[in-house]
């Protein structure tokens, strides 16, 4: 009987404006229908309406929300 293949792990590239990866990974998860270039002008809008209403980097507000949305206790 043959052994199955080994799978390879693709490596998400950082995204073009950011230069990071965790913006290409929620890029990804918000894309529907294979609409990439769809889910980046939405992705990009609204992180120019929150850098405008806040004043602050939309990188660092990105990463303080997915930190307050991770559960505390790893299971």
């Amino acid at each position: 009987m043959r052994r199955a293949a080994k799978i390879h792990k693709f490596e998400v590239k950082p995204d073009a404006k950011y230069n990071n990866v965790l913006v290409t990974r929620f890029i990804n998860s918000l894309m529907s229908a294979g609409k990439k270039s769809t889910a980046e002008r939405i992705f990009y809008g609204a992180m120019d309406s929150i850098e405008k209403k806040t004043g602050q980097d939309g990188l660092t507000i990105l990463k303080s929300a997915l930190t307050n949305v991770k559960p505390i206790l790893e299971v």
